[in-house]
């Protein structure tokens, strides 16, 4: 296992952890982000900005950035929150959550600020640990309570996935669950679709989700599976053309080529009381499928179905 700290061509500290099969995956100090996961083939599984700001304060648009203690515009505070556009530092004293012999693995944390106190006025120790092993990618957060006074958050893990082309993705396992429509004023609806498909601007945030996601990408014939725990809900956004092009830090063509499927907590937001810890969990696996020739039923992806 390798794990190797370089500052990038833009100066931020860089977290580099590669396994024996050949697969990588990049972390910066910087929000505490996960921008790069290539498998052993060295393909890129996740996306990243055309158009990407790598400067601060602005947070790093692709990856997977972490949403805390907000999610979106669900509150007073600066969209998603702080922890994405802050400083974070190697954990010198990780909890005991003992790794898989075959993982590579950094622990990162952030503690509350008195400048951050006076944004969001609860004391915190955010951390988490990022593994990687042979197709599969685990994120491991962890929220605790260091204030005298209990306190709620929100929280969000953004998956940035890099896909064909949105057109030829479908998503699996969110069917008849309802979701709240961010671009209907948080109204809340039902799923009535077999399967999520894309054909415009998506912002949905669906609740109690199952613990399995199958995002399949006919084009690539490869699917990725999102396994999580202690984040009930799914968000599910693509921007489209129109608003792709009205961002700057992202490029005009560059929603045909991104998925964001976020493991989050957002309707019944975490509770701790003082000294309390709250952990989720996160993996994300590819399979290769045949999914377009009707070869891989996704049941089976989601649920085990023989």
């Amino acid at each position: 296992m390798s794990v190797n700290m370089i500052h990038d061509t833009d100066g931020l500290p860089k977290i580099i952890l590669t396994e024996p099969m050949g697969s990588s995956t990049e972390v910066l100090l910087y929000g505490g982000q996960v921008v790069s996961w290539k498998n052993e083939r060295r393909e890129e599984m996740l996306f990243m900005s055309t158009k990407a700001i790598w400067k601060p304060p602005k947070a790093v648009r692709g990856g997977i950035p972490i949403c805390f203690p907000q999610f979106g515009n669900f509150g007073s505070l600066e969209r998603h929150g702080l922890a994405r556009n802050r400083m974070w530092s190697l954990d010198s004293s990780p909890a005991p959550l003992v790794p898989a012999t075959n993982n590579s693995t950094v622990d990162l944390i952030l503690k509350s600020t008195e400048d951050d106190l006076k944004i969001w006025s609860q004391s915190f120790e955010l951390r988490l640990r990022v593994s990687i092993s042979s197709g599969k990618l685990t994120l491991i957060p962890r929220v605790r309570n260091t204030d005298n006074k209990s306190f709620s958050f929100m929280f969000a893990l953004r998956n940035y996935l890099s896909i064909s082309d949105i057109s030829e993705v479908r998503i699996e396992g969110l069917e008849t669950l309802d979701y709240l429509d961010n671009l209907m004023n948080r109204e809340r609806y039902t799923e009535q679709a077999d399967a999520i498909t894309f054909d415009g601007e998506i912002d949905h945030v669906y609740l109690r989700t199952p613990s399995k996601i199958a995002i399949i990408d006919h084009e690539k014939k490869r699917t990725f599976v999102l396994r999580k725990d202690g984040m009930p809900d799914a968000a599910v956004w693509n921007p489209w053309d129109k608003k792709a092009k009205a961002m700057p830090d992202l490029g005009d063509e560059d929603y045909k080529s991104m998925l964001c499927v976020d493991s989050a907590a957002v309707e019944s937001q975490i509770v701790l009381k003082p000294s309390e810890e709250w952990k989720g969990y996160q993996e994300i696996s590819t399979v290769s499928s045949s999914y377009c020739s009707g070869q891989l039923d996704p049941r089976k992806v989601l649920y085990g179905f023989t």
